[in-house]
């Protein structure tokens, strides 16, 4: 029941090298060893422990940055 769409796309394409390099920069802070190419020999909650990682840091993020932005109220 494939209809080809994934939900994996970049919404900004720009940002797609960035998001690269950030998948594999988090995959080795948090010690999974995730290689460039076929990683079909990780589990499903190691794949899924990098991405939730990924968000879990950009949320953060741009935290930061919101509070930073908001010295007034």
């Amino acid at each position: 029941m494939s209809n080809n769409s994934s939900s994996n796309r970049v919404n900004v394409p720009e940002a797609r090298a960035a998001l690269e390099k950030f998948k594999y920069e988090v995959a080795n802070e948090i010690g999974v060893p995730l290689k460039q190419g076929y990683n079909g020999d990780l589990t499903s909650a190691q794949n899924g422990y990098v991405g939730g990682y990924m968000v879990k840091k950009m949320i953060e993020a741009q935290e930061r940055a919101m509070a930073q932005g908001s010295t007034t109220k």
